[in-house]
């Protein structure tokens, strides 16, 4: 495992072979949840040793401003069509943003998403930081959105996906019940820590749209028939989850938008989904479990 030995699935929970089949609410085959990516990148950040936060020198004026489509329009194109077709938003945040762009957090907060941490910045990373550092964040995305909306959360992602062997030991010392880093699986699985266990809710790189758009050099139709196929065949298998990780200046922009909606409406049209977030299919699992 990425983050040391005693991070690891729990055999005992999770043998080698199938995982046992999980009955989600309805009878629904497939839980589904949206995970809209809300976050702040910074126009010059402090230089990190191990990555650079921009290709170009700093300021990258267009690295910034292409993000910053999000915060400024492609955020309300993205969740209007979520909404059209009845899928709630479970939001990866930089809780950055909750000082930055105060207005995209109270929109997902009125909308009644759920909220779960992506570090304070996207521009700056976990390699190298010490225990307290890490804790330090942690506790401070604890308390920044809870004042800004209300809510404790409950999930992490970690900051542009760096992690330290301390990650998963510290965010479930501090309170949290599900992690979204691990990529190992279509099912909820068990994850030990020092203090007990986190729930591992399946994210994904695959369906990505930044996988789609910047790895893939997909065009916006191939990655809406990409998230209808992959809805289809874990519907097929039954007891899965399928995420769908966004990011409203790539499947927000004009050209994109269309197709990503049909996608959502083939999916809720298909009868065998559950559209939800990811705080519920971690109760839904826990419950399920010995």
């Amino acid at each position: 495992m990425v983050c040391g030995a005693r991070v690891k699935s729990d055999p005992a929970l999770y043998p080698p072979g199938p995982a046992p089949r999980v009955t989600w609410p309805g009878g629904k085959s497939v839980a589904v949840w949206v995970a809209p990516n809300l976050e702040y990148y910074e126009i010059d950040p402090p230089a990190h040793p191990q990555r650079k936060s921009w290709a170009r020198p700093h300021p990258d004026v267009v690295g910034y401003s292409h993000r910053d489509h999000s915060n400024r329009v492609s955020h309300w194109r993205m969740a209007d069509a979520m909404g059209e077709h009845g899928f709630p938003g479970s939001v990866s945040l930089s809780v950055a943003l909750c000082d930055h762009h105060p207005v995209v957090v109270a929109d997902a907060a009125a909308r009644g998403w759920e909220f779960f941490s992506h570090g304070i910045y996207n521009t700056r990373y976990a390699y190298g930081m010490s225990e307290d550092q890490e804790r330090a964040i942690i506790a401070d995305s604890l308390k920044t959105v809870r004042e800004a909306t209300g809510q404790t959360i409950r999930g992490w992602l970690a900051p542009a996906l760096t992690h330290t062997e301390n990650t998963f030991d510290l965010i479930a010392e501090a309170g949290l019940d599900y992690t979204c880093d691990l990529y190992h699986d279509d099912r909820p699985t068990s994850v030990a820590t020092k203090t007990g266990r986190l729930t591992s809710i399946p994210y994904s790189l695959e369906v990505n749209d930044h996988y789609g758009f910047f790895i893939y050099n997909m065009s916006p139709r191939a990655y809406a028939d990409a998230l209808v196929r992959q809805f289809e065949r874990l519907a097929d298998e039954g007891g899965t989850v399928m995420c769908i990780p966004l990011h409203a200046y790539l499947i927000g922009q004009p050209h994109r938008i269309g197709p990503f909606a049909d996608a959502l409406r083939r999916i809720a049209a298909d009868g065998r989904a559950w559209p939800t977030t990811a705080g519920a299919i971690c109760d839904h699992w826990r419950a399920q479990q010995p």
